[in-house]
């Protein structure tokens, strides 16, 4: 078997997935109904003819307990009920059921140009319409008047949407580890969290992204490692960039350097490279910037490689060993601080940005 890391990652799609397309058909209106009343003793009947029934909607939904799209790998399609027809004696038509898509939650849903984005489930339970099902048509009783007292005629049921859409799934946590293959993010990881994720020393060793829980003085966050990127993986090289979706909700990123490569602030831009170029704002986000593997390294390799890295990243880093456990306390304070300043600079901008939006609406002009 190919196990280069191009295959392994082709391999490894068959249980996490973070995109797919998708057909939904909402359900059709049911037809309305002619009918008149025809009873024994009744001299005057009249219509009856009751309504349709409304068709199912498509309804996306954001649950627990999912961390991947494979389910949408095997089932592409999904249409809603339609609605009943509506019956003499006024009875309404039953409504169609609606065809529920549950994905999990981080999950945005584009149309099919993978483009316009539709909805973005950033909380569990959150639901969005996304095709709504076609109204039911009027039965012939509707249409009864004092001057029109035997309407025969009633309305068809609406058709429902139908559309290709398109679900992408980036993972929600508050940090996110970066670097190049072997640059100590998995043993990280696993060093900080109850995460498990694959330890070997050799490239790619993480093809999917990883999620852990972090604890530090009686504080937690989620902190998400993805796959190393490499130089040019912005036109697909190594396992290319496209896992970077899955850190774009991150408040701050830690960018991890190896400190046995040959020189720690050339990996550093290598990576900094595939930010920029990638774009999305990961480039602009608050960043820690950590030595790792210093016990593998003597006191003046340390001192080398953190001058070259504080040269290139205009900072100076943290010396850390994921290992042994020296400086990785130090490491998850400074994350957790970063975390909480960006939540508090949030909570400033959202009353302003409300504020803006209630001015634009009030410059509208009335009709």
């Amino acid at each position: 078997m190919d196990l280069t890391p191009g295959h392994c990652y082709r391999y490894l799609q068959m249980k996490f997935l973070d995109e797919a397309k998708v057909y939904i058909r909402s359900g059709d209106g049911g037809n309305g109904c002619v009918s008149f009343r025809r009873e024994k003793f009744i001299e005057f009947g009249g219509p009856n003819g009751g309504d349709g029934g409304k068709g199912g909607d498509v309804v996306i939904e954001a649950v627990d307990g999912l961390n991947t799209l494979i389910d949408y790998r095997y089932q592409q399609h999904f249409s809603a009920k339609n609605g009943h027809a509506g019956m003499g004696k006024d009875r309404h038509g039953a409504n169609g059921a609606a065809a529920v898509l549950k994905v999990p939650v981080g999950t945005q849903v584009y149309q099919e140009d993978g483009v316009t984005l539709l909805a973005d489930l950033t909380e569990r339970g959150q639901r969005v319409v996304i095709a709504k099902g076609g109204n039911g048509g009027f039965g012939n009783a509707h249409f009864k008047s004092s001057t029109n007292r035997a309407p025969r005629r009633a309305n068809p049921g609406q058709p429902g949407e139908q559309q290709t859409i398109r679900l992408r799934l980036k993972l929600i946590a508050d940090a996110g580890i970066i670097g190049l293959p072997n640059a100590g993010k998995s043993t990280f990881l696993a060093a900080v969290s109850a995460a498990r994720p694959k330890i070997a020393d050799y490239p790619f060793t993480t093809l999917t992204p990883q999620l852990g829980v972090v604890a530090i003085d009686g504080r937690e966050f989620v902190l998400a490692d993805i796959p190393g990127l490499i130089e040019g993986a912005h036109e697909g090289v190594g396992l290319g960039d496209r896992f970077l979706g899955h850190v774009e909700r991150c408040r701050v990123l830690l960018h991890l350097i190896d400190g046995t490569d040959a020189d720690a602030g050339a990996a550093y831009k290598v990576v900094r490279a595939e930010l920029a170029a990638y774009g999305a704002g990961l480039a602009d986000k608050p960043e820690v910037v950590a030595l790792n593997k210093a016990d593998a390294l003597g006191d003046a390799q340390i001192k080398t490689q953190a001058a070259r890295l504080k040269r290139a990243a205009k900072k100076s880093p943290l010396v850390i060993s994921a290992v042994s456990g020296q400086g990785v306390p130090e490491v998850l304070r400074a994350l957790i601080a970063a975390i909480e300043q960006a939540r508090s600079d949030g909570a400033e901008k959202a009353p302003a940005a409300a504020s803006r939006r209630r001015k634009a609406r009030a410059d509208l002009p009335s009709n």
